[in-house]
């Protein structure tokens, strides 16, 4: 399985989707259990309110009323606090599952994701070698060249210095016998 910079791209795009998602979802859960602690604390000032009334009124109403007033808040209360808990759940559930999704996106791409990363990094560090070898080796046949070059360059400069030397000497010969040769008509007679 090939996987491109581009795929890991879009996969992180939408991982990041479904994390703004998870997010909202767990903002709008918080927002209701704000909402419903709210609501409770309401239901409990409201519920200390009549009885209040009543026991202010002097038990007008009698103690039927504040017990049914008080059983009616209980109730309230309760099914308050159960639909506080059902949400708590959920939100737990949200997240739990979406920890465990993140855990098993993270175990799975570690090796899924590392592998092509790697096969390319070694591909190019292989290329690199080579050309560093095949530099090396220009280099080596240039450091070469130049020896050649350079020997080449002091043999010629050599011979030069030679004939140049050996010309000196072949004229200085030839000067002497030239005198030699003109002394020697002069003595000889006409």
């Amino acid at each position: 399985m090939t996987c491109t910079i581009e795929k890991i791209l879009t996969d992180a795009k939408m991982l990041l989707e479904r994390l703004k998602e998870h997010d909202t979802a767990a903002e709008s859960l918080i927002d209701q259990s704000a909402v419903l602690h709210q609501r409770v604390a309401a239901m409990r000032e409201a519920g200390a309110a009549p009885a209040e009334k009543v026991s202010a009124a002097g038990g007008a109403a009698g103690p039927t009323a504040l017990l049914v007033v008080c059983s009616n808040a209980v109730l309230y209360f309760a099914e308050l606090w159960i639909s506080l808990e059902e949400h708590q759940d959920a939100l737990e559930l949200i997240m739990s599952k979406y920890r465990k999704q993140m855990l098993q996106l993270l175990q799975g791409r570690k090796g899924e994701d590392a592998e092509p990363v790697l096969r390319v990094h070694h591909a190019n560090s292989v290329e690199i070698e080579s050309q560093i070898d095949r530099i090396c080796e220009m280099g080596e046949v240039m450091r070469k060249a130049i020896q050649v070059d350079d020997d080449q360059f002091f043999k010629v400069q050599e011979k030069l210095a030679q004939l140049e030397l050996e010309n000196k000497e072949l004229r200085e010969l030839l000067s002497i016998s030239k005198e030699s040769f003109e002394v020697g008509r002069e003595d000889l007679p006409d």
